[in-house]
């Protein structure tokens, strides 16, 4: 960087290195928010004493198209999105909806029973029901007098 001695300023190369900053921040936040992260799909999870219950979004997916797997304390949701299909003549505008293979890892707070595992797909709305493992379960201890 050159200092203008009459206006005490940095010339010129301090906005090139700010627009230079710039881009490589946009860059780190499209890496960010590629959906390669990770984090597709979205899911929600609660419990309760007894069970988890975990809901995700999968619009457009078939369910021979999808996974799921438990082992331990961690659920595993795998899946292909297939691209849409343009008529002959068509070109896209935007191009923002993700597709091809996909594995989302979720580790739960427990571990379950996973023969007592169940799932429903409605609506490109996935619902897994995962019944706590009945050694994790909390125990009521009765006191007695001595």
């Amino acid at each position: 960087m050159i200092l203008d001695s009459r206006t005490n300023r940095y010339e010129g190369s301090l906005w090139r290195e700010m627009a230079r900053l710039q881009n490589e921040v946009n860059r780190a936040f499209a890496r960010a928010t590629d959906s390669t992260t990770g984090t597709f799909p979205a899911v929600n999870l609660w419990t309760s004493e007894e069970s988890a219950v975990v809901t995700s979004e999968l619009p457009g997916m078939e369910l021979q198209d999808m996974e799921l797997s438990v082992v331990g304390d961690t659920l595993t949701i795998r899946g292909k999105r297939d691209p849409e299909q343009l008529q002959e003549g068509n070109s896209y505008h935007r191009r923002e909806r993700g597709w091809g293979n996909f594995a989302r890892m979720v580790q739960l707070p427990f571990r379950v029973e996973t023969e007592e595992v169940s799932a429903t797909f409605r609506n490109g709305l996935l619902n897994i029901t995962l019944p706590r493992a009945y050694a994790d379960r909390p125990k009521k201890i009765q006191v007695k007098t001595a």
